[in-house]
């Protein structure tokens, strides 16, 4: 099932074809097995007795094979996002540094720099994932990521208190619920449910990119901090209903990012594409979390 997340666009997740073309690729290799000889091959005992053994112990993991595991993909996953909590302390430290009685408003230099910084970064890990994963810039990526939810975190947490715990409790939520359903099976990524997706993502970047613009161009009144978002519908803003629309998407988004781990494990894509793995649901979980404070801020904002 192709993802939507650039992440996972790599014939590592996508073709079980395309282990072949790595070292020593084999989806037997892929999952810590050695085939059996032929049965027409004589075997000594003492090769019979290893085989045995080998059969009988503990499955092989990520380190023995070379090749893609869930636990490590896990392992890898948890240590990016303490990349990016450290980077997020740090820019909501440094935005807030500025704040004092004569000079009451936080700094921007972090959120901006975060974001400029991590999306050059995240051009060259995606594009540069084909010929070789380099789990360095990911780390690197991290650190400017956090760098930039952190400032932003603060921005909105000095305007709104307390926002920030309740999106951060509120995409706990939904990343723990997502994950359940998606290792009980009840939640599975479809070929209809992921068209459909796929339409509503790009309609949800067209917008983005016209609200932007009107943004700059100082189109909306000073009270419209978020532009069409901030207008009503009946009494109800848009940005609450396009912001609840949009945090399904992203928890389909993740059930699409882990079916591709999955896709990569059973391809027996090497084990470095774990890094990838976990680049690429930091992405989603990030997204996630600023639409849940976007909603919070437009529901504050509106009180």
């Amino acid at each position: 099932m192709a993802s939507s997340n650039p992440a996972f666009n790599n014939p590592a997740f996508q073709d079980p074809r395309a282990v072949k073309s790595y070292p020593g690729g084999s989806n037997a290799a892929g999952i810590g097995l050695t085939p059996p000889p032929p049965a027409s091959q004589k075997v000594d005992v003492g090769t019979e007795a290893r085989l045995e053994g080998a059969y009988a112990g503990p499955p092989a993991g990520a380190v023995e094979t070379g090749r893609m595991t869930v636990e490590d993909t896990v392992h890898k996953t948890l240590a990016l996002f303490a990349v990016l909590v450290v980077g997020a302390v740090a820019g909501w430290i440094w935005t807030m540094a500025g704040v004092t009685t004569a000079n009451p408003n936080p700094s921007v230099a972090p959120m901006l720099i975060g974001a400029l910084v991590g999306f050059v970064l995240s051009m060259v890990v995606i594009f540069g994932s084909r010929k070789k994963v380099r789990p360095a810039l990911i780390f690197v990526y991290a650190a400017f990521e956090g760098l930039f939810v952190g400032g932003i975190s603060a921005f909105f947490e000095f305007m709104w208190p307390g926002i920030v715990v309740q999106a951060t409790l509120a995409t706990l939520a939904v990343v723990g619920v997502t994950l359940a359903l998606f290792a009980s099976g009840k939640v599975r990524a479809s070929k209809k449910a992921t068209k459909v997706f796929m339409i509503a993502m790009i309609g949800y970047l067209v917008f983005s990119l016209l609200n932007v613009g009107l943004m700059l161009f100082n189109v909306f009144p000073a009270d419209q901090m978020f532009g069409l978002r901030s207008a009503t519908i009946f009494g109800i803003p848009l940005g609450l209903i396009i912001g609840v629309l949009v945090v399904i998407m992203a928890a389909y988004s993740l059930v699409l990012d882990f079916d591709s781990i999955q896709q990569g494990v059973r391809n027996g894509a090497p084990r470095q594409y774990g890094w990838m793995g976990g680049f690429g649901i930091m992405v989603t979980v990030v997204w996630l979390y600023l639409e849940i404070l976007r909603i919070l801020a437009i529901l504050r904002g509106n009180n």
